[in-house]
């Protein structure tokens, strides 16, 4: 399979790749620079190669179809960061670039599709942030949008797939949680206070986290290929969110550190506004029902083992 991706050099993009590559898929990736081609030696094979390649895109531009020729299956992940200060022109931003992006994506899958029968699968990055705040809720595939700045933008990050699926490729979108990874991610950020002994629960600490191991989501992103039964939104998240209590705690845990430093309410609203009550107060107890449905097992279902096993 030829996979093409967009945010290939993000901190899901880099560990996707070599994983699509192991497994004896070749790819390329979307790009805003000059775009390079290069080839790789397989170690497993040794004397052959597969190009590496690189296909230069402007999200908020028409992508002409023919770029996709040959190309089987298209992962999307590309988005702006939504660590930041929300002013309105930051949102903007956010929305746009996910927003314009998948719809630049997708208009261009519908018509290669229309075309040449390719790609014939689409798998697009969203998130639980779909959900918005929504307390000690069980939250599954079925369950409603919210109604904060974050569930409205997952919203239509999601309906911008829709060309692609009317031309009858299958879209899968994945809505990600917590993504748990030694090298980036929310943990990398929360690492430095808790091997000080500085760590401890946010706000009051009730609110549900819905987390997942990066190996598992690359995991899950390969599955949504594979399967061609699997369409739609899917939750990817482990199997048992927890209140930011517990995850504070088994952090330290894991560290051998104490957790007695709470971060206060006010002190979140104070120093990250918007965005630390939606990323950080905000409570989303998601479950996998789809992924667990159509018989995905996951390797990290324990909070303390995964956190373990990624901080070694």
């Amino acid at each position: 399979m030829h996979v093409l991706i967009s945010g290939a050099s993000g901190l899901l993009g880099s560990a996707i790749r070599p994983a699509l590559h192991t497994a004896g898929h070749s790819t390329a990736a979307l790009v805003r620079r000059v775009p390079q081609v290069r080839a790789v030696v397989s170690g497993a094979n040794l004397g052959s190669s597969s190009a590496v390649n690189e296909l230069h895109w402007d999200p908020v531009q028409p992508l002409d179809s023919k770029k996709l020729n040959g190309v089987d299956a298209i992962i999307h992940l590309a988005g702006k960061n939504i660590f930041g200060l929300w002013t309105k022109q930051f949102k903007r931003e956010v929305r746009d670039s996910r927003v314009q992006g998948t719809r630049t994506l997708s208009l261009a899958a519908a018509e290669s599709c229309r075309r040449t029968g390719m790609p014939r699968t689409f798998v697009a990055a969203s998130a639980i942030g779909y959900y918005g705040n929504r307390g000690d809720e069980l939250l599954t595939e079925q369950s409603p949008p919210g109604s904060d700045f974050l569930a409205h933008v997952c919203e239509e990050w999601e309906a911008a797939t829709t060309p692609a699926a009317d031309a009858g490729v299958r879209v899968v979108n994945l809505r990600i949680g917590v993504v748990l990874a030694g090298q980036g991610g929310a943990l990398k950020a929360m690492l430095p206070a808790f091997r000080l002994g500085l760590g401890g629960p946010v706000g009051n600490g009730r609110q549900f986290w819905s987390w997942i191991a990066l190996n598992d989501l690359v995991n899950i992103f390969l599955f949504a290929l594979a399967n061609d039964s699997f369409r739609g939104p899917a939750n990817a998240v482990a199997p048992n969110p927890g209140r930011n209590v517990e995850f504070t705690r088994t952090l330290a845990g894991v560290l051998h550190r104490p957790a007695i430093f709470p971060l206060p309410e006010f002190v979140v609203k104070t120093l990250f506004g918007e965005m630390g009550e939606s990323l950080l107060l905000a409570s989303a107890r998601v479950q996998p029902t789809k992924l667990e449905s159509a018989g995905y097992r996951f390797r990290h279902s324990d909070l303390a083992e995964a956190l373990d096993n990624i901080l070694g």
